[in-house]
């Protein structure tokens, strides 16, 4: 895993995006706020600038048009030439890259907090690459001290060797909001303001960090993603089975060996066959059903994060 700098200047420079899947409607319905009156992302040392990250798919209330958005930000598609019958989401792809990025250079933007909603039961997650993510794991930590009654999970997405894909990954710094469960093409209130509050927290982080706030080291779990698991199906690729009732909405507990995974329609259960115990997220979603995956496995890290602080806080900017 490769290891973010932490930051040691200010972050002035620091987005909001929404839609990035434009079924999410958490995220959706509060770009689309955030682009009418953006006064509750302001902070004394920046201000966040909301983005609706695609809006031909937000239109047709789809996860996307032609690919998945939030699989393309890869310099495969980001450095190849352009093309009039490139995949909507490339080109949209390609634009972001410019008004966030561009990717891996010293004028994109400082971070990225990048809004999106699960038809799984989730809770509240933070999706972050690596556990390097030094500035990202006390986010997290800000994040859950503020409600702990509400658990915030850490997910590590990115897998060794694979690029990331991901919108948040144009940017020096970024993260990606998880709630759920939430139906696609669906806005319920308490996902709605649970989510507007967590931005206003991360952002309340973010001024914290600026004014030179130091924040101590601290230990954490956090739950590694080591592959997708497909559903049963038959040799034309059609479903023959489902996820089965004893591992349904039951994200991010233990799955032992010889514990049902899925229920055949014939009626038979097909019993999870490896060696260790491991963690399902994204149980069913149905984003994934393209995909080819009903659940993926994590495995639950423990591991400890250094203090954060920065080298001299800069005055805050005039008007």
């Amino acid at each position: 895993m490769c290891s973010l700098p932490v930051p040691r200047e200010p972050l002035r420079r620091v987005a909001v995006t929404g839609g990035t899947h434009g079924n999410e409607m958490s995220g959706v319905c509060l770009a689309q706020h955030w682009l009418r009156a953006p006064g509750e992302l302001q902070r004394p040392s920046f201000s966040a600038m909301p983005v609706l990250a695609n809006p031909a798919a937000t239109a047709a209330c789809r996860r996307y048009m032609d690919r998945d958005l939030n699989r393309t930000f890869t310099n495969t598609f980001l450095t190849a030439r352009a093309h009039p019958d490139d995949p909507y989401e490339v080109t949209r792809a390609r634009e972001l890259n410019q008004l966030l990025g561009p990717m891996a250079s010293g004028r994109a933007f400082d971070f990225v907090l990048d809004l999106h909603n699960t038809t799984a039961n989730m809770g509240t997650c933070l999706i972050v690459d690596t556990a390097h993510n030094v500035f990202a794991m006390h986010l997290y930590r800000h994040l859950q001290m503020l409600s702990p009654e509400l658990p915030c999970r850490v997910i590590l997405y990115q897998l060794p060797k694979e690029e990331s894909g991901s919108l948040d990954s144009v940017a020096k710094n970024g993260i990606a909001l998880e709630l759920g469960p939430q139906p696609q093409g669906v806005l319920r209130a308490d996902l709605f303001t649970r989510m507007r509050a967590l931005v206003a927290s991360a952002l309340d982080f973010i001024q914290l960090f600026n004014q030179g706030t130091a924040f101590p080291a601290f230990e954490m779990e956090a739950y590694q993603v080591l592959r997708g698991v497909d559903f049963p199906r038959t040799e034309a690729g059609d479903l023959e089975g489902m996820v089965h009732p004893q591992l349904q909405d039951r994200d991010f507990e233990p799955l032992r060996p010889g514990a049902p995974v899925f229920q055949m329609f014939s009626g038979e259960d097909v019993l999870y066959e490896g060696e260790s115990t491991v963690y399902p997220i994204f149980i069913n979603e149905a984003g994934y059903y393209d995909k080819g995956i009903a659940f993926l496995q994590t495995e639950k890290l423990t591991f400890s994060v250094p203090a954060l602080s920065m080298s001299a806080p800069a005055p805050t900017p005039g008007p």
